[in-house]
């Protein structure tokens, strides 16, 4: 039977499936199927090299939360938690400045977005020098008579605050451009108004600007809180995890990568993706609520 003795709804329906045939077959071999396999092999031991391998359970997801070189990720996280509010605080301030009639304001734009279009490496690399020993932040610091400074990548007590100040500045300037954005699309017919009824700049950002941007402001707060989940380039490239900076997904490269326990690191990504997906969830709600 040929096309031509079908009905259009069939001729329609033939045509998208074909179409659609080795799109889907390459997601299900290199998505769905890798998905399956990392749930199987987390309750192994698997090496990835040999083909056998031992079912031990839940002991990979118990060793999780009872070992601290895998569980140190997730209280180094908290540190990354609270950047991501100062993040979404300076952003904001900066986005709601620039939205008023400021000098130069488009240099101070391209200057606050200009780190988001670095690499993380090179970021990395770049405040590898800024945070060293008698680097660029000692050396201002002594300007203002501050001869001892702590050792930044060195303390453990500090080492994460660096990291994550390191953070904020790769990463700001993609939450500022989508709060500028926001903002801008504010009627200034609102300012006007506001101007005559005698509010100053403080009461037209409680009252104007933060009500009408309050769901592209939880929409980004979240996306920094789940980027605090799972940091790893910066963290990666200026200190690998060492001096109490290890990180989850760091954890879970050296786990698979280096010490060759694939089981293991099966498992410690089957809970970063179940972590994900509870974000994910989160932020469904949350947007929900918004509308």
């Amino acid at each position: 039977m040929g096309m031509s003795n079908l009905s259009y709804r069939a001729q329609r329906v033939i045509i998208i499936l074909s179409f659609s045939f080795i799109p889907l077959a390459l997601l299900a071999v290199f998505g769905y199927l890798p998905v399956l396999g990392m749930f199987k092999y987390a309750f192994t031991d698997w090496n990835g090299f040999s083909p056998d391998y031992h079912w031990v359970g839940f002991d990979n997801f118990k060793e999780i939360f009872t070992e601290k070189k895998y569980y140190e990720g997730f209280v180094n996280s908290i540190y990354y938690f609270a950047g991501s509010f100062v993040q979404i605080a300076i952003a904001l301030y900066f986005a709601t400045v620039l939205s008023f009639r400021v000098r130069a304001k488009n240099l101070f734009k391209g200057i606050l977005f200009f780190p988001s279009m670095i690499n993380s490496v090179a970021v990395g690399l770049i405040f590898l020098f800024f945070f060293r020993p008698e680097g660029t932040l000692d050396t201002f610091l002594g300007f203002f008579g501050v001869a001892n400074p702590p050792q930044w990548l060195l303390n453990p007590n500090i080492i994460n605050v660096s990291l994550v100040g390191a953070s904020i500045w790769r990463y700001m300037g993609f939450n500022f451009i989508l709060l500028l954005g926001a903002i801008s699309s504010v009627p200034a017919d609102l300012y006007e108004a506001a101007e005559i009824d005698g509010a100053n700049k403080w009461h037209q950002f409680r009252y104007i600007i933060l009500p009408s941007i309050r769901r592209i402001v939880t929409v980004t707060l979240i996306l920094s809180i789940s980027g605090s989940v799972a940091p790893f380039e910066i963290p990666f490239i200026m200190t690998g995890g060492s001096n109490g900076s290890n990180t989850f997904v760091i954890a879970t490269v050296n786990a698979t990568f280096k010490y060759n326990k694939y089981g293991m690191g099966s498992a410690m990504a089957v809970v970063l993706f179940l972590i994900v997906i509870l974000v994910t969830l989160i932020q469904k709600i949350f947007i929900k609520e918004e509308k």
